[in-house]
């Protein structure tokens, strides 16, 4: 379960991408990222960034804190930009909080991550095809000489078919993952993420079900098929165990 906060203030926002996260104070005294629900695509954005996020941090690898924020609506009256404006009135209620790092600097290559982080990262981008970690849009940050993992709304593509498609758990495990535009590709091979995959997938099975629970039941949005939160998390663990146990179509350089 994530821990719970209420934005007290609206700082500024960041002009980076459609989704025009905000950076927000809370009543624990704590300044955040704050991604909306009233935002591009919606709540599945924020379940996705929970997942990956969530399951990045069990598997070791560094990621800012979440929350779950409330966002009260009185924020709005005293913003004066009107598409900020719009945008919080949409988004009262549950939001995602990202733990902001002070001083961070926007990964370039110039401190290139250790070549085990960067071939566990490949792996799990490949593992929950998340195409959003290429130098186009790097999405990652050096903080502290370390690299932190941020922003992965764009994987799970599958789960934007719901609940209009049935889910199809051997669709997505067959899905292949190119690692050419990579990011990190330069500094990775086909043995290093296979030995990342050898040290990291037998763990994910057991931290699936409390990834999972971490996602607020509000944003897991019911259908014909997926009657309700509990049906949604079983979806999704479905999907990423069929994925996981068949990485021959996904992960880069086979499994030989």
């Amino acid at each position: 379960m994530l821990q719970q906060v209420t934005a007290t203030r609206y700082v500024l926002p960041l002009r980076e991408g459609g989704s025009l996260p905000g950076v927000v104070e809370a009543d624990d005294l704590g300044t955040y990222v704050l991604k909306f629900r009233g935002a591009g695509q919606g709540l599945k954005v924020l379940v996705a960034e929970v997942v990956v996020g969530e399951l990045a941090r069990g598997l070791g690898l560094p990621v800012p804190r979440l929350v779950e924020m409330a966002l009260p609506k009185e924020l709005a009256r005293y913003e004066a930009d009107e598409e900020v404006q719009d945008l919080l009135r949409a988004s009262v209620g549950s939001n995602l909080g990202v733990d902001l790092l002070p001083g961070a600097l926007g990964y370039d290559g110039s401190r290139p991550a250790e070549p085990e982080l960067a071939a566990a990262v490949v792996w799990l981008d490949a593992l929950t095809a998340n195409p959003d970690r290429t130098w186009a849009n790097p999405n990652l940050l050096v903080w502290h000489r370390r690299t932190w993992l941020i922003d992965h709304g764009a994987a799970l593509y599958f789960h934007h078919g719901w609940p209009r498609r049935r889910p199809d758990p051997e669709r997505f495990a067959a899905q292949p993952y190119r690692v050419d535009d990579h990011v990190l590709g330069e500094l990775v091979d086909a043995p290093s993420v296979r030995a990342a995959h050898d040290r990291l997938a037998p763990r994910v099975p057991q931290l699936l079900p409390t990834v999972l629970a971490a996602v607020p039941d509000g944003w897991l949005e019911p259908g014909t098929d997926l009657p309700d939160a509990q049906a949604a998390r079983a979806a999704y663990q479905e999907h990423l165990l069929a994925r996981l146990h068949r990485p021959a179509g996904w992960l880069p350089g086979g499994t030989g």
